[in-house]
């Protein structure tokens, strides 16, 4: 039967391959008593070998693809299957209770991971870890159940998750992952920014597409109208595969301009930049023309590890940015974690409101030893090209004075010990409270810039949690009410002869650009992949007229009529 669900239209483009599901499987178990022993034993080795031999694949492919230190992590589970401590109380459990192989492994993997996990020893904690992915493993080969691994997909699948954590969408490889789609998310969550830095279709949000679709199923993922087409006929697949060769025939137009620069119909020139989170994604900036880097993320620096990265290994990061961009500005984030980024091995509160809570700037202005070993690398790769630095989540001029004199501190350490450190690094601030944006006129007077943090603005101003599926209505980027803070923010910099950017999601978004066009905007910066398809469009665009157009829409009253009024004028 074919069918279809509408979701949120996440990263653009057309995939159409066969569904690969990215759900954790069930594994719940019922204790058993067993009459033949030995045949359970034999069938729990069984289990334990089909274990290790996936194991010895996966570790394989982790060397090859990502390097001989991920690859540890497989060396790691393939001892603890070979461990007799573990092995041994397993089988002696079925043979002594006469118990059901599923029971006899629970029992003793909790035991040891409640021990382990106890322990004040950090590399025992660990084990804990390797301890649970292992007899999980197991486990789902005793009750016969499939257990995802994305890094070893070898065929051409759309994935199909509840959502997808970053470390997921890092195991997948691009060469077979064509697209996915989730039950939860918005075009803001991680899944989603990072399917556009990957290049891939994705639809989020469908809400049902894990129920819907099963392992196997034709899948049609439609990154451009928010669609997912589910065993579609051959009439869809054939209209489908005809959109898809036109939007690929559409980016090799856009190609066409990966060298120019942007400029409106008109002559007004603007920054189109990329928001990045590795030195790895560099290659996608160059490939579609990025004129800088408006956002460099460093906290994926810190994740998906078991402690702080260095000084020197952050530093190597910058710098290999910094010179891969050449003269072009790169404007780096200081660390911005909470909310619904967590690190593991930070103990940080657990709050009733993180995203309103102990994040960004303020746990760094608490935690200076994080900050201040952040900043020195920054200052000391700062000679090797065109650094701007800009602190997330400034809510008052105080958190801004004390962040700038820690940097001041530490380049005057750094200077006295004979480092070299460039002289001209611009300083500014993300603004994504209103209170910032209400009081922009007396910030312009003491930053270099603004960069306006769309994702976070709206959900602080429209107080709505933008995961938050029952109030994702509320996610409004072009309601009056976030239009006239953008205008303020921009026309304070501006009097005080400033520059203002955006990094938000709305900077690439094709029904925001015109009015941002006509406000003044002076930087956009956006996923790589947005950038030409923007230039594209800003070329078209005649400044003069896009400011009449801010005018009108700063008056209207809804984000409906404001989105009604720039698309009369872009279809015109």
């Amino acid at each position: 039967m074919s069918s279809m669900l509408k979701g949120i239209a996440a990263s653009n483009g057309i995939a159409i391959a066969k569904a690969y599901r990215l759900v954790e499987p069930d594994l719940s178990i019922e204790k058993k008593e067993v009459a033949d022993v030995d045949a359970e034993v034999n069938r729990f080795r069984e289990a334990l070998s089909t274990s290790k031999s996936e194991l010895e694949a996966i570790r394989e492919k982790a060397h090859e693809d990502l390097g001989a230190d991920k690859a540890a992590i497989f060396d790691a589970h393939l001892l603890v299957l070979s461990d007799p401590e573990l092995i041994s109380p397993i089988e002696d459990n079925i043979k002594n209770e006469k118990v059901n192989a599923e029971a006899a492994l629970k029992n003793t993997a909790d035991m040891f991971v409640s021990m382990f996990e106890g322990m004040d020893n950090e590399y025992m904690r660990e084990r804990a870890a390797d301890i649970r992915d292992v007899t999980k493993r197991v486990l789902a080969h005793l009750l016969g159940v499939q257990i995802s691994n994305p890094s070893m997909i070898s065929e051409e699948v759309i994935i199909i998750a509840e959502d997808l954590t970053p470390s997921d969408t890092a195991q997948l490889n691009r060469e077979f992952v064509k697209g996915f789609t989730t039950d939860i998310g918005g075009r803001t969550s991680h899944s989603a920014i990072m399917a556009r830095s990957m290049e891939i279709p994705a639809v989020v949000g469908t809400k049902d597409v894990t129920s819907e679709i099963k392992n196997g199923d034709l899948v049609i993922v439609d990154g451009l109208n928010g669609e997912v087409h589910i065993n579609p006929t051959p009439e869809v697949v054939e209209q489908y595969k005809k959109e898809h060769e036109q939007y690929e025939k559409q980016k090799q137009e856009w190609a066409k301009l990966v060298n120019e620069k942007t400029v409106s119909a008109d002559g007004t020139h603007v920054e189109l930049a990329a928001n990045i989170g590795t030195p790895k994604d560099l290659e996608g900036v160059r490939n579609n023309g990025g004129e800088g880097i408006g956002l460099y993320r460093t906290e994926f620096l810190y994740m998906g590890r078991t402690e702080l990265p260095s000084e020197d290994e952050q530093y190597e990061a910058y710098k290999a940015v910094l010179e891969g961009m050449g003269d072009k500005p790169v404007v780096v984030r200081t660390l911005d974690i909470g909310g619904d980024k967590e690190l593991p091995y930070l103990d940080l509160p657990k709050e009733m409101n993180p995203f309103l809570g102990y994040r960004a700037i303020r746990l760094c202005l608490d935690e200076q030893s994080i900050f201040r070993t952040q900043l020195r690398a920054l200052l000391r790769a700062s000679s090797y090209g065109n650094l701007k630095i800009m602190f997330p989540m400034i809510s008052n001029l105080n958190e801004f004075r004390e962040a700038k004199s820690i940097l001041e501190e530490e380049k005057s350490n750094l200077v006295e010990a004979g480092e070299q450190v460039s002289q001209s690094i611009e300083l500014g601030i993300m603004v994504e409270i209103p209170s910032t944006a209400v009081m922009a006129d007396v910030f312009a007077k003491e930053v270099d810039f603004f960069s306006i943090g769309t994702n976070d603005l709206i959900q602080y101003t429209m107080a709505a949690d933008r995961m938050n599926e029952q109030v994702s209505y509320l996610y409004q980027p072009y309601n009056p009410a976030i239009l006239r803070l953008v205008k303020m923010v921009i026309d304070a910099a501006h009097k005080e002869g400033k520059w203002a950017g955006m990094c938000g999601e709305m900077a690439g978004d094709e029904i925001a650009i015109p009015i941002l066009l006509g406000l003044g905007l002076d930087e956009f910066s956006m996923s790589a992949t947005s950038i030409l398809k923007a230039r594209s469009q800003i070329r078209n665009l005649n400044k003069s007229d896009m400011q009449a157009l801010a005018n009108e829409v700063l008056a209207l009253d809804t984000n409906d009529s404001v989105m009604e009024a720039v698309k009369k004028v872009i279809n015109s």
